[in-house]
């Protein structure tokens, strides 16, 4: 399975999981188990529920749906991270954030764009809090 260039680059820079500021936890699929990794079913059955409850103007479905969303970060307050996947291939792939109380928010830019403008500040921070600049890298090197 694919996964968007940035997002590879950055699990190649780091071991399997890294916290930025104490609260957005990004985690990396063993080389290979991409596929795997991506149909995790806990967080897509709780991403179906979030997608049904969720008052949106265009219908939201979890991934392998056409254009589903794909999980790829959590925060410490049970956010979720996701990409909104398209057929024009994973580097195309946007954000999506969905709350944890329910609120939904989508950025026109990549996994590594977003956490740079999260962690830098020049992002509207929405429903989320400041982001300190640590990182914390945990797992296999």
């Amino acid at each position: 399975m694919a996964l968007p260039s940035d997002y590879r680059l950055l699990a190649e820079s780091y071991p399997s999981m890294v916290v930025f500021g104490d609260f957005l936890c990004v985690g990396f699929p063993p080389p290979g188990r991409e596929k795997t990794w991506a149909e995790g079913p806990e967080d897509l059955e709780i991403l179906a529920e979030w997608c049904e409850d969720a008052e949106a103007a265009v219908p939201l479905a979890p991934f392998p749906a056409p254009g589903g969303l794909l999980p790829w970060a959590t925060s410490n307050q049970g956010d979720y991270f996701l990409w909104t996947t398209s057929e024009a291939g994973p580097d195309a792939w946007t954000v999506t954030v969905a709350s944890s109380n329910g609120g939904w928010w989508h950025y026109t830019g990549g996994a590594v764009q977003f956490l740079a403008d999260l962690i830098g500040g020049s992002l509207d921070l929405w429903q989320l809090p400041s982001v300190l600049p640590s990182v914390e890298a945990f797992g296999r090197n």
